[in-house]
């Protein structure tokens, strides 16, 4: 079971405490597993591989834009999120998502007082969240593909322009002009104690010139795209939220339940604090992993 909320949008400082209040249940399994379905006011963030001068803007620019610089522990460079992408942060469980052969192996195990809960590897979780988002990309008409060497989800060119029957898949007045492949969707994730944080961003109906002010993901030879542009419309964030939720589930192989609030996730009032932590850059000393 995966519980899904929508949280509309939030500042990234209440966010990434939430986050880490989420996780910490996660780890006492008092909650199971939650994706987080939300938009962020605009916001740089700088993940654990974050070079400086891949932000670009000045200081004065970047106040002039309304846009807040945050670090994070998540893996990966610099990003951006903002009005218009869908943000998504699965608080998952690994062990819990082990494959089949692992619980075989553990019940051969019964010699043991305590047989070790096998994990689902990093890698393979972060091409299962590319898998969800080329899934929701092709449920609104936009061939995706993965990058070799690189992290997140990119138009396909070729795709793009291939016919099914009579008809393109993309329409060529509805397609952009873009025909190098272009990143629709970033990635970067933290787990520790094999709960993870962050996630991903899905550009919608993202405003691409934030993206002028950094250098994005470090990767200076290949676009940003938004579904927006791709299509030549914009789209309904709802819609798009409910197409990803429902390929978390078949990618994932779990049912789905829709929570109105996080109160009926919990059962109870948690809290959430306003504030923004007073260092949003912690290096915990248990076991953790990042990725981009």
């Amino acid at each position: 079971m995966i519980s899904v909320v929508q949280l509309g949008t939030i500042d990234y400082a209440t966010g990434l405490r939430l986050q880490q209040q989420l996780v910490a249940l996660r780890k006492e399994e008092k909650i199971g597993d939650v994706l987080l379905l939300l938009e962020h006011k605009p916001v740089i963030t700088l993940g654990r591989n974050a070079k400086a001068a891949n932000v670009l803007a000045s200081p004065e620019l970047l106040k002039k834009r309304g846009v807040e610089v945050c670090e994070c522990d998540r893996g990966g460079d610099v990003t951006f999120h903002g009005p218009g992408q869908i943000v998504g942060y699965p608080i998952f469980d690994l062990r819990s998502r082990a494959g089949a052969d692992a619980v075989v192996r553990l019940a051969e195990s019964k010699t043991r007082p305590d047989p070790p809960r096998k994990s689902m590897g990093v890698i393979e979780f972060v091409r299962k969240l590319e898998d969800v988002l080329i899934r929701t990309c092709a449920d609104s008409g936009i061939p995706t593909k993965r990058v070799q060497g690189l992290t997140g989800v990119w138009t396909n060119p070729e795709l793009a322009s291939a016919h099914v029957g009579a008809e393109p898949l993309v329409r060529p007045a509805e397609r952009s002009s873009t025909t190098a492949e272009a990143k629709l969707a970033a990635i970067g994730v933290h787990i520790s104690r094999s709960v993870t944080s962050h996630g991903f961003a899905l550009n919608v109906n993202t405003d691409l010139s934030f993206f002028d002010l950094i250098v994005p993901c470090g990767i200076t030879t290949k676009p940003v795209t938004s579904m927006q542009k791709e299509l030549g419309r914009e789209l309904d964030l709802n819609t798009v939220a409910e197409s990803d939720s429902r390929n978390f589930g078949v990618v994932f192989q779990s049912q789905i339940l829709w929570v109105d609030t996080l109160d009926a996730l919990l059962g109870r009032t948690i809290g959430v604090p306003m504030k923004p932590p007073a260092e949003l850059r912690h290096l915990h000393k248990e076991d953790e992993t990042s990725w981009a």
